[in-house]
C-alpha cells in the first residue's frame, strides 16, 4: 500500500512524542498488576451494587461477578472491586495478546486519529484494504469480507453457499458443534436449549464426531450416517459445516484422515465445505487449523475472536452476486488497526510448528494437569486450547470448580455437558513457560480444596 495516500498525522513527530508519553504513563501505571490479589474491602459495597445494576439492565445475571476496571497487564486483569486475576479465558478467546499490550494500544491510538469510528460497506478506509490483503495471503485464499463478529462471518458464509447451491438448502454439521447464536446459527449449533422457542430457519442434520479412542470405527460410523442423510434427502444438501475443534463442547479435536474422508464424501455429492475457524484461528500449530490438518477441498473459511473482527474467506468459484453481502458496519477502525498489528505479530512470531509457542505451552499445561489425576479426567485440547474434567464431570461440580478458580485468582470457563469440562483459552501471545507453574499451583490448590 502506498503510505503517501494514508493519514499522515500518525507520522507527525509531535503526535509520535505525545503517544510515546502516554504509552510510558500506561506502562508505569499497570506495573502494579503482576500477581493475583484479593478485592479491596472498601470497594465491596459499591461493587456489589454495580453487579446488581447490570443484572437489572441485562434482565439476567452475570456468570461471574466480573466488571473490569479497565486496567490490565498481560496475563492479569483488574476488576472494579480492586481484585487482580490471571485471565485464562480472555473474552472466550479474544485477547490472545493479553491485557493492555503496548503495541495494540498504540495501534488504537493511530485509529483514533481517523475520521470515523466505524468502517462499513460504503465507507472503508485504505487500512481495510491492507488488512484484507494480510488475511487473504495468510489463508491462501482470494477473497475476504470483513464483519463485526465471528457469527456474522458464519452467516455470510452460509448465504454465499446457499446462493451458489440453490435450490439445495440443507446443512450437515457435527453433533456437539457450536456455530453461533443468531437465528440461523442457533439451528446449526447442536444445543437444543439455545433455540428453545425459536422458529426453524434452516434444516440441519448431524453426523457423529471423531472418537480418538476408535479412529477407524468412528470414521466409518460418521460416513455411514452421512450417507444415510444424503440418501434420505437427495440433492437437498448445500453445505458441510466443519468445526475442526469443538470448542464449546470441551476441545474435542478430529484428525486429518477423519476430516478428509468426510470432506471427500461431501464433495462427491456436490456439497460445499465451510471451515469454521472462529475459535481455532491462531491456536493450533498453524495459523489456520485447516492448514494444521492439511485439508483439501475447503471452500470457505471463517475467522473471528483473536482477529478482533470477523472475516469470511473464499475463492473465485464462490463469488456471490452483487448485493448478497452488505453491512453498515464491517468493523471499527480501532479493530482494523489492532488486527493489522496482530496479523503481523502472528506471522512473524514463533507460535507455530512442533516447536512453536502454542505447542510448548500446550505440553507444559498437559504435564502439570497429568499430575492431578485421579482428581481430574483428561487433560484435553490442542495448541493453546486446554481443558480438563474435574472429578466426575457433573455440571454442578464443574461450575463450582470454575467459580472457586475465579475466587482463587484464575479465570476459566466451562464447556460441554455429560461431562462438563473446565477450559482455558491461553493468551499465548503474551504468556511464557515460566507462567505455567504459578497458574497451575492455583489450579492444583483449587482441586485439592474441592476434594476436601
Amino acid at each position: 500500500m502506498n503510505r503517501s495516500i494514508k493519514n499522515q498525522l500518525i507520522n507527525n513527530p509531535e503526535y509520535q512524542q505525545a503517544k510515546r508519553l502516554i504509552l510510558e504513563l500506561i506502562e508505569r501505571e499497570k506495573d502494579s498488576l503482576n500477581a493475583p490479589q484479593k478485592a479491596d474491602p472498601h470497594k465491596k459495597e459499591s461493587y456489589e451494587l454495580l453487579i446488581l445494576r447490570i443484572k437489572e439492565l441485562r434482565g439476567m445475571g452475570l456468570y461471574y461477578p466480573y466488571l473490569g476496571s479497565g486496567r490490565g497487564n498481560g496475563l492479569f486483569v483488574e476488576l472494579a472491586d480492586g481484585s487482580c486475576k490471571y485471565d485464562l479465558i480472555c473474552g472466550i478467546g479474544v485477547h490472545f495478546f493479553g491485557h493492555a499490550h503496548p503495541e495494540i494500544i498504540s495501534s488504537c491510538f493511530d485509529a483514533a486519529t481517523s475520521d470515523t469510528v466505524m468502517q462499513g460497506n460504503l465507507q472503508q478506509n485504505v487500512d481495510s484494504v491492507e488488512l484484507m490483503q494480510q488475511i487473504a495471503k495468510a489463508a491462501k485464499m482470494q477473497h475476504v469480507f470483513l464483519s463485526t463478529s465471528g457469527a456474522m462471518a458464519n452467516e455470510n458464509a452460509l448465504k454465499i453457499i446457499f446462493q451458489k447451491k440453490f435450490p439445495a438448502h440443507r446443512i450437515i454439521a457435527f453433533e456437539g458443534c457450536f456455530a453461533g447464536r443468531t437465528l440461523a446459527l442457533s439451528q446449526v449449533t447442536d444445543k437444543p436449549q439455545f433455540r428453545e422457542g425459536l422458529p426453524e430457519t434452516v434444516a440441519v442434520d448431524y453426523i457423529p464426531f471423531y472418537d480418538p479412542q476408535h479412529p477407524e470405527e468412528s470414521t466409518k460410523t460418521c460416513l455411514h450416517v452421512l450417507n444415510e442423510h444424503l440418501k434420505r434427502h437427495p440433492k437437498e444438501y448445500a453445505v458441510l459445516f466443519l468445526e475442526l475443534v469443538q470448542g464449546e463442547r470441551g476441545f474435542y479435536s478430529g484428525s486429518k484422515a477423519f476430516f478428509q474422508a468426510i470432506i471427500n464424501c461431501a464433495k462427491a455429492h456436490g456439497l460445499a465445505v465451510i471451515a469454521d475457524e472462529v475459535q481455532t484461528f491462531a491456536r493450533t500449530e498453524e495459523l489456520f487449523a485447516f492448514h494444521h490438518f492439511e485439508l483439501e477441498g475447503i471452500d470457505l473459511v471463517t475467522i473471528g475472536k483473536i482477529a478482533q473482527l470477523g472475516a469470511t474467506l473464499w475463492n473465485d468459484e464462490f463469488n456471490p452476486k452483487q448485493g448478497l453481502l452488505s453491512q453498515t458496519f464491517t468493523a471499527s477502525t480501532s479493530s482494523i488497526h489492532a488486527s493489522q498489528w496482530i496479523f503481523d505479530a502472528l506471522m512473524q512470531g514463533n507460535f507455530y510448528g512442533k516447536n512453536g509457542k502454542n505447542a510448548k505451552l500446550h505440553a507444559a499445561f498437559m504435564h502439570r494437569l497429568e499430575k492431578l489425576k485421579p482428581h481430574i479426567q483428561g487433560p484435553f485440547g490442542i495448541g493453546s486450547m486446554i481443558a480438563f474434567t474435574p472429578f466426575n464431570g457433573e455440571k454442578a461440580v464443574a461450575e463450582k470448580c470454575a467459580h472457586k478458580l475465579f475466587d482463587n485468582g484464575v479465570i476459566s470457563f466451562i464447556a460441554g455437558s455429560n461431562p462438563t469440562r473446565i477450559r482455558f483459552l491461553l493468551p499465548a501471545g503474551i504468556m511464557n513457560l515460566s507462567d505455567v507453574d504459578p497458574i497451575m499451583d492455583i489450579v492444583e490448590k483449587t482441586i485439592m480444596e474441592m476434594r476436601s
